[in-house]
């Protein structure tokens, strides 16, 4: 009986040549997607030479881009990291009024342009705004400053760490966590010691994406930022000025460094994938 069900064809492996045309078929299509647009970013940055491409990277304005960039990230992806762990912790855990309204409002900036989200933010923390009056008052300014890009940052990233723990919480279930509880555990016991290690996979590869999108968030920051060049452009920002500057080069020698971030998050992604798809790791 074994014998039988193990020799029996899978109904999906068609013959050789079906295989080959769609891997084929898939390989060109990426290469031609993907591959290409990589490939003439790095070929016009340094279609000048490395030593026009390391210029470009070391003027004033890019340095500026790249700090603030890296700023803004490390402060909108630790906030996310926090907001994920406790609002997955607080979904899949317990049982409460406005759970679904929750869950809605982590999916919401999935479905509003960024440039919406940043306008938003305008219309709030502006001159004209809301809080105007009283923001002047107390000097205190957010948008068109760096406040403004990280909390645009903020809620364009903040469903992806969250969104990569519930389900996984979900499946994990809370029968660990109550046979902790029955043990004596504290709350900071059950969570460092029974919680982080059962979701550390998933977090880190929550927490991977929310940092790509961080830093190559366009819309939302393009918004609220004012195109103050050294003070409040981001390197997509950088780039868009250099493109329309018709300085060509430098513009993609600074969207290299951000193509090299995509590169460097899909290998990671990969090999986080391939760790947390490990039954032996998933613990």
């Amino acid at each position: 009986m074994n014998n039988i069900s193990t020799n029996r064809k899978s109904p999906i492996a068609g013959p050789p040549w079906f295989r080959f045309a769609l891997i084929g078929t898939s390989v060109v299509f990426i290469a031609a997607l993907i591959g290409l647009p990589v490939a003439a970013v790095f070929a016009e940055a340094f279609r000048k030479g490395f030593s026009a491409y390391a210029d470009s990277l070391q003027a004033e304005y890019a340095v500026a881009a790249i700090r603030l960039t890296l700023i803004v990230a490390a402060v909108a992806v630790p906030l996310n990291l926090v907001f994920g762990v406790i609002a997955s912790w607080a979904i899949t855990k317990f049982d409460f009024y406005g759970k679904q309204l929750l869950v809605t409002l982590i999916d919401l900036p999935f479905s509003v342009s960024p440039v919406i989200s940043g306008l938003i933010y305008v219309l709030l923390f502006g001159a004209n705004s809301v809080f105007g009056e009283w923001l002047i008052d107390n000097d205190v300014q957010i948008v068109f400053a760096v406040p403004g890009l990280i909390i645009a940052t903020i809620f364009v990233t903040f469903p992806f760490v969250a969104r990569e723990l519930i389900p996984l919480m979900q499946e994990q279930g809370t029968e660990e966590e109550e046979a902790a509880i029955l043990l004596g555990a504290t709350g900071w016991q059950l969570f460092f010691r029974v919680t982080l290690p059962n979701i550390r996979w998933g977090l880190l590869y929550g927490v991977l994406l929310c940092n790509a999108r961080a830093m190559g968030e366009f819309g939302a920051v393009s918004v609220v930022s004012g195109h103050i060049k050294g003070e409040t452009n981001t390197i997509p920002l950088h780039v868009e000025i250099l493109y329309n500057e018709y300085n060509f080069v430098a513009a993609f020698a600074v969207a290299s460094i951000l193509t090299l971030l995509a590169l460097i998050t899909l290998l990671l992604k990969t090999l986080l994938e391939s760790r947390f798809s490990s039954p032996t790791n998933r613990h």
